[in-house]
């Protein structure tokens, strides 16, 4: 029987579906904000999509849970969150999860920096938090009692990178660790480590598509590191003040020159003796911007700036404005770099 043409162009149309791979039934997995969502998305590329409980410019500080987002937690099989000093409001309703999810603090997976007190800062001293006595990885339970040390994490770090698990949330120390964790490249490959054992032991049917895809998006996360570092090359020794203490993994990694922030917390607002101190760094140091945040009002960043060299940009650690996805990391990574290049290397 002659199929004609017809036929043929068909036949034609379906080889790219038929050299495609076919996943099993993806599980339910949600993550708390944009920047661990994308990363889980990255990892569940061709699989699934992670369910991104904080959207938009809502505020983990203060989120309220919508219908919609109560059911996705409830039906979860993997939850990834940073913990509790980031996400507060999933400290109850993760404990209603036990035995019945994998949830993960990512937090217990990273390098861990101390938090710098707000105002001027004097030169970096050595913030780094969560080794014990002797340097080595602890193992650490979750608040749930979920055991997150069991899956290898130390395959070939960067040399400058120590990311054992650590207790994030420790009873002595819970306001005292910088919880920014996920602006870190390094961090950030860490996580993704966690994130594939996680995925494939909640999934074991897509446990191979999982490590395919976290090995390359590790070899991207490497690349946008080198691409960076080129971006802020020229301003790296350039002084400048923040918003609040949001950066530092950002600004240790790339050898920036942060000297203070307005707040110790964006919800508190800095006495007249904080902002007098700022305002005299300014002029002592020749920053060249203080950079506001988008989620807050940028009022007190043009007081600060008033009648000083100081130029007003703006920052934003969480990536409020980028659409959620497995680019969304990469395109807050660029816009940090890239607000601090234009800013800080701006004539006048």
């Amino acid at each position: 029987m002659n199929r004609g043409p017809r036929f043929l162009l068909f036949a034609l149309s379906m080889l790219p579906f038929l050299g495609s791979p076919t996943y099993a039934a993806s599980p339910n997995v949600v993550a708390s904000i944009l920047p661990v969502h994308s990363l889980v998305a990255g990892v569940m590329r061709g699989v699934g999509e992670p369910y991104l409980l904080v959207q938009g410019n809502a505020s983990p500080h203060d989120f309220a849970f919508s219908p919609s987002s109560a059911r996705a937690l409830q039906s979860s099989q993997a939850v990834f969150w940073v913990g509790p000093n980031v996400e507060p409001f999933l400290e109850k309703p993760l404990r209603s999860l036990s035995g019945q999810a994998n949830v993960v603090a990512l937090s217990q997976h990273v390098r861990l920096l101390r938090g710098r007190e707000g105002g001027a800062w004097e030169q970096h001293g050595d913030h780094e938090a969560g080794h014990d006595e002797h340097g080595h990885k602890e193992a650490s339970h979750d608040e749930h009692g979920h055991n997150e040390s069991s899956h290898d994490e130390a395959d070939h770090h960067d040399a400058d990178h120590h990311e054992p698990d650590h207790k994030a949330h420790d009873a002595d120390n819970t306001h005292a660790i910088d919880m920014h964790v996920w602006l870190d490249p390094g961090n950030a490959k860490a996580m993704v480590r966690i994130i594939v054992a996680t995925l494939q032991e909640t999934d074991a049917a897509n446990a191979a598509a999982y490590a395919a895809n976290g090995a390359a998006l590790i070899q991207r996360l490497d690349g946008l590191d080198t691409a960076l570092k080129d971006i802020l090359s020229p301003v790296r020794a350039m002084p400048y003040v923040v918003f609040h203490d949001a950066y530092q993994y950002f600004e240790r990694h790339f050898g920036l020159n942060a000297i203070g922030s307005i707040t110790i917390s964006p919800d508190r607002s800095p006495g007249a003796r904080r902002l007098v101190e700022i305002r005299q760094k300014i002029q002592e140091t020749g920053a060249r911007c203080v950079f506001a945040e988008p989620q807050f009002t940028p009022a007190l960043v043009r007081t600060v700036v008033e009648g000083t060299p100081a130029k007003a940009a703006s920052l934003d650690p969480l990536g409020a404005l980028i659409t959620p996805g497995p680019d969304a990391w990469f395109t807050l990574m660029e816009a940090l770099a890239t607000s601090l290049r234009d800013c800080l290397a701006a004539k006048g």
